[in-house]
């Protein structure tokens, strides 16, 4: 097996699915920084089983997720470990954006998908609806809360050109990415993702 050594890239506002074995290391990289990707995952061999917020942070006893944590499932089995992290700063506070959300916080009218919408369409080979994306692995999200008042803020993501992490998976899973939808959440500039593949049993690509 090889490796996939060039970066493939999700643009803005979209999203993407791909298919890993257990071993497979996937690097997701912010090529202009302060650009978000929401990350969402499912059980290969059952996709009731899916990528738990609630189960991730239970176990970690924090907040914030990086190098060396786990990523569990619903189920309470590992998914992701977090091999490698330039940047420092991940959550699963809030949900990913949607229609509806740009609606009800920004008076958007348009009706762009978020994404909530993209990732259900690029799992919608799957059988994965909408209804089913969980509380996504936020990379790169910059969110700040106050202890004494309990305000959540988002501020603009600390990621730079090239920031990158490495998740080694632990199971097959089908997995879903974006390039986040949500201007607050980028700085007001919406940026492409970068992402690559590393099979397990191959060198690390460049």
């Amino acid at each position: 097996m090889t490796a996939e050594t060039t970066y493939q890239r999700i643009p803005p506002c979209s999203g993407r699915a791909v298919e890993l074995e257990a071993g497979d290391v996937l690097v997701v990289m912010d090529p202009m920084g302060q650009q978000v990707s929401d990350l969402t995952a499912f059980a290969r061999d059952d996709l009731a089983e899916y990528l738990s917020s609630g189960r991730s942070i239970d176990y970690a006893s924090r907040l914030l997720l990086t190098t060396g944590d786990v990523l569990y499932s619903n189920r309470s089995n590992p998914m992701f470990t977090i091999i490698e992290d330039t940047c420092g700063r991940h959550d699963f506070t809030l949900t990913p954006c949607s229609k509806r959300m740009f609606e009800l916080l920004y008076g958007e009218t348009e009706g762009r998908p978020g994404c909530e919408g993209n990732l259900a369409s690029a799992l919608a080979p799957y059988g994965i609806g909408i209804d089913r994306i969980p509380v996504a692995f936020n990379i790169f999200m910059h969110v700040t809360y106050d202890s004494e008042t309990g305000q959540v803020a988002v501020r603009p993501p600390l990621s730079g050109p090239g920031d990158f992490i490495r998740l080694r998976a632990e199971m097959p899973m089908v997995v879903a990415m974006t390039a986040c939808s949500a201007g607050q959440s980028n700085n007001f500039s919406y940026k492409p993702i970068d992402f690559r593949i590393e099979r397990a049993g191959a060198a690390p690509g460049g």
